[in-house]
């Protein structure tokens, strides 16, 4: 359970008035303790906590409300203390006593970490390199399938979830940026402001990133890399995917769900499944957003020029100011603004400016297609051969299980051995049989369990030497 022990109200600090000031002072207090600029050489006394916090509350601003109980603190001092004090009582930090000095340090315990960090990253000022998740999983892998090395395929597991988390990041990210923009263009003061928000974070921050995105970083452009590489580890021997299956329930038994499932199977297809989500959701989606939000850069445009040529043509101003003023006043200025447009203006054109150009006869463009003809009885034939050479060797998932159904004949074991071979057909999904224990099959109502037998099969007519498995039906939906 989360909500345990000092953990019990572990989010009353972020509910309080004082709210904005508590996150500034977890924010400041996770830069100096985990950034660039923090001393790793020693832990952080009570003063030092104190003295970040203070820094803090000076930044921080007071939310609308707070000033009214302004007087409950003397000074900052006091309120990082009692800031201190709620923090360590509700689970967010932690004091630790060294036993050889007997000096308290104030550092986050693991949970007020890890939800500090969100804190930290919505601030924006951090940098975090979004766009490298598909090139790492690609590297991960390719090291996985070189040296064997079970963290690398973990790490591109890891890699693999970021990529989904990442696209969806800048969705949200551009969504919100939509919303704010239409909130502050509302108001025409804002106009200017708005606007200029959004060209310096299209030009900053979100052209930058998407170009990387699109290119250099592509779930496209690497697909069928990463693909190439999952299908080369799937076909690796069987004792070097034994090894890899031992190291991985050794290292990470939580991705055991159940003792007869594999944990490199479950990896591998779910790398392969957020890949092609990526690719077939994720990336469309983000090209949906960025139509719309340059959408709304040309709605901005278009009313910036409006606003702009309208700025010295109030004419409805204008007119409500002649509405106010007497009769006679009106027909004056009326009078006056009409003499002023009734005068010609004529210009004469200088004959040293005028040219006159040849006009150019454009090529004529032969648009003619040839007809090959009808082809010849050498081409109709080597084409009848080629097609029925691909039906022949052509072999799909319904025709395995098909095949499987037949072979089994209304029994639930069989062994690879006693599997009939009548026709080509038959050898090809003989061959390919094994992958009937895949997740694309269970997933359409068939599932089955493949055991090697332990033995080797030689004395055959199309296999000089293969493996023997036993082959369970444990659910067929057509059965």
């Amino acid at each position: 359970m989360f909500f345990t022990d000092e953990r019990q109200h572990f989010f009353r600090p972020l509910t309080s008035k004082y709210r904005e000031q508590i996150v500034e002072c977890l924010r400041l207090l996770h830069e100096r303790l985990y950034s660039a600029r923090a001393d790793y050489g020693e832990s952080p006394r009570r003063e030092q906590v104190l003295d970040i916090f203070c820094e803090a509350l000076e930044r921080a601003p007071l939310l609308d409300g707070d000033d009214q109980d302004s007087g409950r603190f003397k000074n900052n001092r006091e309120q990082a203390n009692w800031i201190l004090n709620s923090l360590i009582e509700h689970g967010w930090l932690e004091r630790q006593v060294d036993q050889a000095s007997f000096q308290s340090s104030y550092p986050f315990s693991r949970l007020g970490r890890l939800f500090t960090l969100p804190l930290v990253e919505a601030d924006g000022r951090s940098v975090r390199t979004r766009h490298r998740n598909t090139r790492n999983t690609l590297n991960a892998l390719s090291a996985f399938a070189e040296h064997g090395e079970v963290y690398d395929l973990l790490d591109a597991h890891e890699y693999s979830e970021r990529i989904i988390a990442d696209f969806s990041d800048i969705i949200a990210e551009l969504e919100e940026r939509k919303r704010e923009l239409v909130r502050e263009v509302e108001a025409r003061q804002l106009v200017q402001q708005a606007s200029d928000q959004f060209f310096e974070f299209m030009e900053r921050r979100f052209q930058p990133d998407l170009a990387i995105r699109l290119s250099a970083d592509s779930v496209e452009r690497h697909r069928e890399r990463i693909l190439e590489l999952l299908e080369r580890i799937r076909r690796k021997p069987r004792d070097w995917k034994a090894h890899a299956e031992r190291e991985l329930r050794r290292l990470a038994p939580d991705l055991l769900s159940d003792e007869r499932s594999s944990v490199l199977w479950q990896l591998l297809d779910a790398i392969d499944s957020r890949l092609r989500n990526a690719s077939d959701i994720m990336l469309p989606a983000l090209r949906k957003t960025l139509q719309s939000f340059t959408q709304r850069a040309d709605l901005i445009i278009r009313q910036l020029s409006y606003l702009h040529s309208q700025q010295h043509s109030d004419i409805v101003g204008l007119c409500r100011e002649l509405s106010n003023l007497p009769e006679a006043e009106q027909s004056a200025r009326l009078q006056a603004a009409g003499e002023l447009m009734a005068g010609v203006g004529l210009g004469l054109l200088d004959p040293g400016q005028l040219r006159l150009r040849e006009r150019r006869e454009r090529p004529p463009v032969q648009s003619l297609m040839s007809d090959p003809g009808a082809p010849d009885d050498d081409t109709l034939h080597e084409l009848a051969t080629q097609q029925r050479l691909d039906k022949a060797f052509n072999i799909n998932a319904s025709g395995l299980r098909d095949y499987l159904r037949n072979a089994l004949a209304g029994r639930q074991r069989i062994d690879s051995r006693d599997l009939p071979i009548t026709s080509a057909s038959d050898l090809l999904a003989l061959s390919h049989l094994i992958e009937l224990a895949g997740a694309e099959h269970a997933a359409r109502g068939l599932q089955v369990r493949i055991e090697p037998s332990g033995q080797t099969i030689t004395d055959e007519t199309y296999f000089s030497r293969r493996d023997g498995f036993i082959i369970e039906l444990e659910h067929d939906d057509h059965a």
